[in-house]
């Protein structure tokens, strides 16, 4: 089929009015006539914050300690101790940006003499503001002038609209929320100094023109970005600035329609991702935080609707023995409110926080790391806890969640309203007590060489049956396939006699078909794959946990842990091979998989058994 047709099938997937925003938006912003190449703002001076003890010894008590570490991309640690960090140099490697200060629409985010702009980008998301934040709150003063010292240099170092930093809608938007955030932690937002008021507008004057851009990408942008408008312009309101109240009124409306537009009855979010569907309701929750903050008036009945379905989702998909998930869908490494010292793949705090907010629920009950983030923004302790959490089906978006005593299997099947990011029909992630046995490559970098860009996000890095060694859809950019897959087949979810079963399946455009069924009891997993439609082999793949995993005819063994694979038609293969995952962004390990491949349709039958 010719990719001319893919391509324009695709467009009409992703929307005309949404590809008539970008197309019309970077045009402007090329031909000078978007207002943004017209801005102009003077650099503000410090300090941002008070140095303030007025901090109750109980409150202090309370405190437990914080690092003085930032992380980047939530793994590679740099202290905050010291001299202010480079802004315009790569952290890991050392690397400057050439020619810093241009403008920042005159560089590309696949620079090759940049790389990585994310990693520019990361250490100016200002996330070790709320540390430091903490640490100061905690009493101790030093770290409020590390702030201030930190922030001054920031400016300095990235003048009004210059540079890198200054590039993205949502890195602006992002350092609006943790300043904010700051802001409360500190106590200090009703009486901010004009100096942080003043930093705030330069943002936000970044910010407003290019919000149609941000609405038309259906993601995380659009959320961020309306968030910080809200949040920052009604900052500026109640403290008489006027100019605060367009933005603060442009930022709530699109946070209302970007919660009703993105985020589906059952909670599944536009972006298809654990990680970004953490980094949408961490935004959510600052927005309403905020809201109760100044004693705004309250978001609709359908923003909170959709909030507390995202927060269930998020809920539902996470293992309550520590907070770990799927690693599903895009994973750049994201994470907001970093309020707690707990590991980048722990949910626990964000559940816990928006559970509070929108659901006036405990999502777990006890005392744990999973309330800081809660108790140091103020929001007082649900007296009630939320029931544990079961099987759970997010239809909107492709989500099955199964679950049975201790184990969790997750099943992805092809709901896409939206853009996929990565070829994972029908991929399957297993648990037991909160340890991943059957796993998802991950992300590893959008800035990659395509060898490793096209296995990450390809059909080879997931649990699912991959054919004739292609992707299950054509990838046509480095963010959009094309050739959207549909369900074709739906096994409802059941639960009776101690057994939890599902399935779904779905045909490609070459013609290719696959259903699977699923069934999960407290003692094995058993899945059934029906294969059709392809032309030369079929390769099922099954990523194990690291561990001595070792061959036994048709099986692989690691102590109690068993996984036996049958098929009613000949194995052409059956062998471990290595593969590659990536938990954290910019890291990559080994890991075992299994590979059987055939050369005729069939049916394969997989059972993983452990000692319950």
């Amino acid at each position: 089929m010719s990719i001319s047709f893919t391509k324009v099938r695709t467009a009409l997937c992703l929307g005309l009015p949404n590809i008539g925003r970008a197309l019309f938006y970077r045009a402007s912003v090329r031909l000078g006539i978007n207002p943004v190449r017209r801005l102009q703002g003077t650099e503000p001076r410090g300090p941002f914050f008070r140095t303030t003890a007025s901090v109750t010894q109980a409150r202090v008590r309370k405190e437990p300690p914080v690092p003085e570490v930032v992380q980047l991309f939530s793994h590679f640690q740099l202290s905050t101790v010291g001299e202010p960090p480079d802004w315009l140099a790569n952290p890991l490697t050392g690397q400057s940006v050439p020619n810093p200060q241009r403008p920042w629409w005159q560089i590309s985010d696949f620079d090759p003499d940049v790389g990585d702009i994310k990693i520019i980008w990361e250490l100016s998301r200002l996330d070790w503001v709320l540390p430091l934040a903490k640490r100061a709150r905690g009493g101790d003063t030093l770290a409020t002038e590390r702030i201030n010292a930190w922030l001054d240099d920031w400016i300095s170092s990235n003048p009004p609209f210059q540079g890198p930093n200054w590039k993205c809608g949502q890195e602006a938007s992002i350092r609006v929320m943790n300043v904010a955030m700051a802001a409360i932690v500190l106590d200090q937002v009703g009486s901010p100094k004009d100096s942080l008021l003043d930093w705030v507008a330069l943002h936000l004057k970044r910010i407003a023109p290019t919000v149609q851009y941000a609405m038309a990408q259906d993601n995380n942008h659009g959320t961020s970005e309306a968030a910080a408008l809200f949040i920052g312009g009604s900052w500026l309101v109640s403290h008489g600035r006027t100019e605060g109240l367009q933005w603060s009124a442009q930022g709530r409306k699109w946070l209302e329609n970007r919660a009703a537009r993105l985020i589906g009855k059952q909670g599944s979010f536009s972006q298809y991702s654990v990680n970004y569907h953490r980094v949408m309701l961490d935004t959510l929750c600052m927005a309403e935080l905020w809201r109760r903050h100044l004693n705004l008036p309250a978001f609709s009945t359908q923003f909170v609707s959709r909030a507390l379905a995202a927060t269930q989702w998020l809920r539902h998909m996470v293992n309550p023995v520590n907070g770990d998930g799927p690693n599903v869908g895009a994973n750049d490494g994201a994470r907001l409110l970093q309020l707690t010292d707990t590991d980048y793949r722990d949910h626990r705090p964000t559940v816990q926080l928006a559970m509070a907010l929108f659901a006036d629920a405990c999502g777990y009950a006890g005392e744990g790391p999973w309330d800081d983030a809660r108790r140091t923004l103020g929001v007082p302790q649900p007296k009630t806890v939320a029931p544990p959490v079961g099987s759970y089906l997010a239809d909107d978006g492709g989500f099955a969640v199964l679950r049975c005593r201790s184990a969790m299997a997750m099943l992805r099947y092809p709901r896409f309203k939206f853009r996929p990011s990565q070829a994972d029909a029908l991929h399957l992630d297993f648990w037991i007590d909160g340890e991943n046995l059957l796993r998802d490559a991950g992300t590893y970098s959008y800035n990659t060489d395509p060898q490793w860009l096209n296995y990450f996000g390809g059909t080879a890095g997931h649990n699912t049956v991959q054919f004739d060694d292609r992707d299950q859809m054509p990838r046509l950019s480095r963010f959009l396939f094309g050739d959207w897959l549909k369900t074709s087949m739906l096994e409802p979810l059941r639960e009776q006699d101690g057994r939890v079963s599902f399935g779904a399946g779905y045909s490609d455009r070459a013609g290719a078909s696959h259903q699977r069924l699923i069934t999960l009891n407290n003692a094995s997993l058993k899945v059934v794959d029906c294969i059709d439609g392809f032309r030369t082999k079929a390769v099922l793949r099954w990523r194990l946990a690291p561990g001595a995993w070792q061959i036994d005819g048709h099986c692989v063994r690691n102590g109690s842990h068993v996984l036996r694979v049958q098929a009613d038609v000949p194995l052409v293969r059956f062998e471990l091979t290595t593969g590659w995952e990536s938990r954290y962004y910019l890291e990559k390990t080994e890991l075992p998989v299994l590979e059987i491949e055939v050369d005729h349709p069939g049916t394969l039958m997989s059972e993983y058994r452990w000692a319950p």
